[in-house]
């Protein structure tokens, strides 16, 4: 189905003229064919039977020729041609030269007049000379081949080998042997050129052969089918050969000789018209108006080509199809479809016209043959039509011709890169600048550097990098974005006068109609010149190329405040020059974005300054803080506040620096901050040399008791410090913390609220770095660590009411009583002294605790709950008869009867399962000796035939041994597998024999 073409004409010029030849000088008759070939050869047929050779120079255009005038308007055909020159004229006859065939490969030329063939070389040198048998031929046409293996041989189908005299006669002149409607004619080898000749109602292939002295010509008839009357063209393409007739187009086969048809012409309709497309290596089929491509098979391919007319005639140009038609030609796009230009040279009903193009399909002459005249066409290169496009500013028509030159391998990707560019540019002066931005990113050769004049005023430290490449000259020099922007305001004001006076301009009529603003004007070209950049920082860079985006990326950023993007780019991995940067952030307070330059290039002295000039301020009130911003705006409390992030940003530099006297110097005003980025800090893995512990002690101040104890718990715990001067401060500091702390929450605690829980004791404070309170890390601290003074830790503690405290330091140094006493009676922990009392692991310890529990002296009442709960647990490992002693004459008898009760029967008890155990110990000894007796008063005869075990030799009077499996072995034997290994590999150590007995049955 044929498509409708509904582009608009685009004003592209693809063809120029080039000049003119009128024939009328050489022959005073009409031109009836034509053709050209690659060496910018033409040949004109007359009507009068006579054969014209012209050479033209495509590159060299005449002076006078108007091939500055518009295309479109009609060409002056009386200028002189003097870029053409007449070579010959040659008479064929005295009828017309219907056609021209041009056989480049050999040399030749075929002309077709009156129905008969002729022969002639291509310079026309030799005699003109009628190939005889042949006559009646309406139409011929040389066979095109895609590749050579969708091509048959013809010469393979039958052989005429062995066949008589007169076969090979009629061979010659085009008889032979008609099988089923076909004649074949075949030789041994494809001569030099084979071509298809219409012959009444036949369709004869032919092969033209040429002998070495270019003098014999020998024509041989391959083929010939049976073909449909009224043919009026002929395309032959691999095996296909396509014919077109008044009534539609068929399609033959040059090895079977089928047809089929492709499709039917209307009644009324335009004549047939068929034309290889050489590039493609298709054939466009003409229906009235309507060109459909079709493959050698004859299956359409592609979209239609709508004309605006039937066409006289069809050319080929790239990737262009020309038709001509009362004085007018029209370049068609193959793939898009749409009219590309058109070109006038006559008037309405000048007469049919005939357009020739070479054979190539890639040429750079067309010549187009109207009865009086023949006008040459010389295809415009294509950075011509390129450069012409972007001069009128069809900058999407440019691309497109770009990219198709680009598909058809006619430009490379430089050349397209390069275009990009161009337009980019070009888009740029027009203040176009996110089309212009989208250009330069799909270049690929187009370096950052050029960017860098509409950044920052000449001279600079990049000067040297901008490359000088003017391009094509269609735009003006680089300028900073300010002079860009001025300029093309000006332009648009003028614009909108000349409108107003009736003059066109090519402004953008947008801008035109809504006049944009300087500023924002501005702001769009910084927006988009910085994502420029953003992107060439993905790219593979010279380190100067990178210093420079880097640098005026920042300078991009700045000048729109965008603070995050500015800090973003400082904070990471960047090329900028500080140098350049400073005094620019410096003036114009952005501060953080120059602390987070100056740590990136590791200042990291400078950084530090800067973040705690920062927290001063902040803290100061110079400074609006955003966190009490945004905390009075909306409510929200959890904004890090502008302090602590000067204090986090200067702790993570802090973190990696190994300078002691740095680090020290800044230790102070972060603590103040937040402690716990100080223990950061100092506990940092990231430096490489670790600091002095010593002199960070030395330097922590005294009331960041916390930050202290951190730092040591962090160089006893993490570090595993040895230092027993490290391990007896942390347990000092941790002591006086646990003092104050429990002097606090005694005196804060109501009358009435009764004794004090351990486990809800926390530290004062919320801020402090710790989770645990400080009594829990006291107490695990002084049980787990063996390395400190246990006695300081006493002499500061002995006083206060740390009596689990205390107890641990006792039993550091061993004395068990005092232990004794602080749980059992001033702590009432009965668990916990028994539990002292297990790891004591004598039984005098219980009856201590006993005691203690029945005689707390100091007028304390007896715990006689503590003393049952003890005898309950162990009473089994105290003496009864000590129990009794101990037990006091006022303790309630039913409390201590059932307890002493169970402690008897399990002293019993103990004392029978003692002898039951000694019982049987006794009988398996008796047993052990018994089979040991028996094993030994066991008697074995060895005779003459008595053989060892292992060796097999002869036992006879020699020594022997046995072993429990009863297996024997001679001494030697013995000696070397040992006592405890038998001959059958049983281990007598490992796995012992065990023989049934009177005790033991297994």
């Amino acid at each position: 189905m044929a498509t409708t073409n509904t582009d608009p004409t685009t004003n592209r010029t693809v063809l120029e003229p080039l000049l003119t030849f009128d024939p009328t000088l050489h022959s005073h008759t009409s031109i009836k064919s034509i053709a050209t070939n690659s060496q910018s050869f033409i040949y004109l047929g007359t009507s009068s039977g006579s054969l014209l050779l012209l050479s033209i120079n495509p590159d060299t255009p005449n002076d006078k020729t108007p091939s500055t005038k518009d295309p479109n308007s009609t060409l002056d055909f009386d200028v002189p041609s003097r870029n053409v020159s007449f070579i010959k004229s040659v008479s064929v006859g005295d009828s017309a030269v219907e056609t021209v065939l041009l056989l480049d490969e050999i040399g030749k030329v075929i002309v077709l007049s009156d129905g008969f063939l002729f022969l002639t070389d291509s310079g026309l040198v030799q005699p003109v000379r009628k190939l005889g048998f042949l006559k009646g031929v309406s139409f011929i046409t040389k066979r095109v081949k895609s590749s050579e293996s969708e091509c048959s041989d013809l010469l393979g189908l039958s052989s005429l080998e062995g066949a008589s005299t007169s076969s090979r006669i009629l061979s010659r002149l085009g008889g032979g042997v008609r099988a089923n409607g076909v004649k074949d004619f075949v030789q041994k080898i494809e001569g030099d050129y084979v071509f298809a000749a219409v012959v009444g109602k036949k369709l004869m292939l032919i092969e033209l052969r040429v002998g070495k002295n270019d003098k014999e010509v020998d024509l041989m008839v391959l083929k010939e089918m049976q073909c449909i009357d009224g043919v009026k063209t002929l395309v032959w393409i691999n095996d296909s050969i396509i014919v077109g007739t008044v009534i539609g187009y068929s399609l033959f086969s040059c090895i079977t000789g089928q047809s089929g048809v492709i499709f039917t012409l209307p009644d009324v309709s335009c004549l047939p018209l068929l034309k290889l497309l050489w590039k493609e290596k298709k054939v466009l089929l003409l229906v009235d108006n309507v060109g459909i491509v079709v493959d050698a098979h004859g299956q359409p391919v592609g979209g239609s080509l709508v004309f605006r007319k039937g066409p006289d005639s069809v050319g080929e140009l790239a990737s262009y199809v020309m038709v001509v038609r009362d004085g007018k030609m029209e370049l068609y796009h193959k793939k898009l479809g749409g009219c590309v230009q058109t070109v006038s040279f006559g008037s309405e009903g000048f007469g049919p016209c005939i357009v020739a193009d070479e054979e190539s399909g890639n040429g750079k002459l067309v010549a187009v043959a109207t009865p009086t005249k023949v006008i040459f066409y010389r295809r415009v290169p294509t950075e011509e039509q390129i450069k012409d496009l972007l001069r009128k500013k069809n900058f999407k028509e440019a691309v497109s011709l770009v990219e198709e030159l680009k598909s058809d391998g006619e430009i490379s990707n430089e050349m397209l890169s390069f275009v990009h560019a161009q337009i980019g540019f070009l888009l740029l002066f027009d203040l176009h600048f996110e089309e212009a931005v989208n250009h330069f990113l799909q270049s690929e050769t187009m370096q950052p550097s050029e960017v860098f004049p509409f950044i920052m005023r000449d001279p600079n430290r990049w000067s040297l990098l901008v490359p000088r490449n003017r391009y094509w000259g269609l735009h003006p020099p680089p300028a900073p974005l300010e002079d860009v922007v001025d300029d093309g305001l000006m332009a648009i004001q003028r614009a909108i006068f000349l409108k107003k006076a009736g003059v066109d301009t090519t402004v953008d009529e947008d801008f035109l109609l809504n006049p944009p603003t300087r500023a924002d004007l501005l702001e769009l070209a910084i927006k988009n010149m910085s994502r420029y950049l953003e992107v060439s920082r993905e790219k593979e860079l010279t380190l100067s190329v990178k210093e420079g985006v880097d640098t005026l990326l920042m300078y991009l950023y700045r000048a729109l405040n965008r603070i995050d993007d500015m800090e973003k780019l400082a904070s990471s991995g960047n090329s900028c020059i500080v140098e350049e940067l400073e005094t620019l952030l410096d003036e114009s307070g952005h501060l953080r974005t120059l602390a987070f330059l100056y740590a990136s290039k590791g200042m990291s002295s400078k950084a530090l300054t800067i973040w705690r000039i920062l927290a001063k301020n902040y803290s100061s009130g110079l400074w609006k803080d955003p966190a009490r911003e945004h905390e009075f705006l909306d409510g929200n409390t959890n904004v890090i506040s502008g302090r602590e992030v000067a204090a986090t940003e200067a702790s993570k530099i802090l973190e990696e620096l190994s300078d002691q006297d740095l680090v020290l110097q800044h230790l102070g005003w972060i603590a103040d901050v937040n402690p716990l980025l100080t223990v950061q800090v100092l506990t940092s893995e990231k430096r490489v040399d670790q600091l002095s512990p010593d002199e960070i002690i030395a330097a922590i101040d005294p009331k960041k008791v916390e930050i202290l104890q951190r730092y040591l718990q962090w160089l006893i715990e993490d570090q595993d410090s040895g230092d027993t001067q490290f391990h007896t401060l942390y347990a000092l500091s941790l002591a006086k913390s646990a003092i104050e702390t429990f002097e606090v929450q005694s005196t804060s605690q109501e009358p009435d609220d009764g004794r004090l829980e351990e486990t809800k004791i926390s530290d004062p404070g919320g801020n402090s770095i710790f989770q645990s309170p400080v009594r829990e890390r006291l107490q695990i601290f002084l049980q787990s660590s063996d390395l400190y003074d246990p006695e300081d830790v006493l002499d500061l503690i002995e006083g206060s009411e740390l009596w689990l405290e205390k107890a641990i330091l006792y039993r550091k140094l061993g004395q068990e009583t005092l232990v004794l006493q602080i749980l059992a009676l001033k702590l009432e922990d009965s668990e916990a002294a028994e539990q002292y009392c297990a790891e004591i692991g004598r039984p005098d310890a219980y009856m201590q605790l006993l005691d203690m529990y029945l005689d707390p002296q100091n007028g304390k009442e007896p715990m006689f709950n503590a003393a049952v709960r003890l005898l309950h647990n162990h009473g089994e490992l105290l003496d009864p008869l000590q129990v009794l002693e101990t037990l006091s004459p006022d303790m309630p008898l039913q409390l201590a009867s059932d307890t002493i009760l169970r402690m008897l029967r399990a002293r019993l008890h103990h004392h029978r399962q003692g002898q039951i155990v000694h019982n049987l110990s006794r009988a398996l000894n008796v047993d052990a000796k018994l089979a040991r007796l028996e094993e030994r008063s066991r008697h074995v005869q060895i005779n003459d035939e008595s053989l060892c075990d292992s060796c097999h030799a002869r036992l006879g009077t020699k020594l022997f041994a046995m072993y429990p499996d009863d297996t024997v072995v001679c001494y030697k034997c013995f000696r070397r597998l040992g006592e405890s290994t038998s001959v059958t590999g049983h281990d007598f150590k490992r796995d012992p024999l065990i023989k049934p007995g009177w005790l033991v049955t297994r």
